[in-house]
């Protein structure tokens, strides 16, 4: 409009981008989506199945480039191998996705491995992975950093509590980092889904069929631009938290 401040949204096409948890779910359908705006996308995975399934499917409608790496992101191990895959790849890193997660009910359940194994993937993964890709990013004093929460931080369900545990930190984490890192010009941004059509939900892949037509449930796809939504926005503008909710999820 004449008169009204330029909406200069930003591209897509020709920025670095790393997904984890690129090959199946949300992270998949974001790294389809990056790709096919012309990004040039490094996707993470741990099955090598899931990572060939995965960059066939992206490489379909991809525009820009694309590279898997199977890497264990609740070991040390697995953040030096994404990150030897990123300086070996790119010039410069611009997006990092933090979305890798596995799923867990209660503390009462279970052991301290398993527990571990979560936290370490869940929470400390996303620590260790945005450490290392500020370090890059800096230098650019430029960068966006997307954390895939959920809606589990808010609602605290009583059978979940390990993986409200690793959501919820997930949220402080964010909200911390953002206020740190946002002067040296890196963003960050924080989505928080509800329930989404992914293998991270128990129930049948015909029963979350009719939750997605009942509006009940989303889709992956619906989240993937959600994440578009939040890198593309001007310089100027930051979506700090963004709660994503199936229509009918009254929670």
């Amino acid at each position: 409009m004449e008169g009204s401040t330029k909406y200069e949204k930003q591209e897509v096409a020709g920025k670095s981008i790393v997904v984890t948890g690129g090959t199946t779910g949300i992270g998949r359908a974001t790294a389809i989506l990056l790709a096919a705006e012309g990004a040039d996308v490094i996707i993470v995975g741990l099955d090598e199945q899931h990572l060939n399934d995965a960059l066939e499917d992206i490489n379909k409608t991809a525009k820009g480039q694309v590279h898997g790496l199977l890497a264990d992101l609740a070991t040390e191990e697995g953040i030096k191998a994404v990150f030897e895959k990123v300086d070996s790849t790119f010039d410069r890193l611009d997006i990092f996705v933090n979305n890798a997660a596995l799923p867990y009910g209660s503390v009462t359940e279970g052991n301290y491995n398993e527990w571990q194994r979560v936290i370490n993937t869940n929470l400390l993964a996303y620590l260790a992975c945005t450490a290392e890709a500020v370090n890059r990013m800096e230098p650019n004093k430029e960068g966006h950093i997307v954390n895939i929460g959920s809606m589990s931080a808010d609602v605290r369900e009583e059978t979940s509590s390990v993986y409200v545990a690793a959501k919820s930190g997930i949220q402080g984490f964010s909200e911390s980092l953002r206020k740190e890192i946002n002067p040296k010009g890196i963003k960050l941004s924080l989505i928080e889904p509800g329930a989404v059509d992914t293998d991270m939900q128990a129930e049948s892949t015909e029963q979350k069929k009719e939750n997605v037509e009942n509006l009940e449930m989303m889709t992956a796809d619906d989240i993937a631009y959600a994440v578009l939504y939040c890198i593309t926005q001007p310089k100027r503008c930051d979506v700090a938290e963004l709660k994503v909710r199936p229509h009918l999820q009254l929670i």
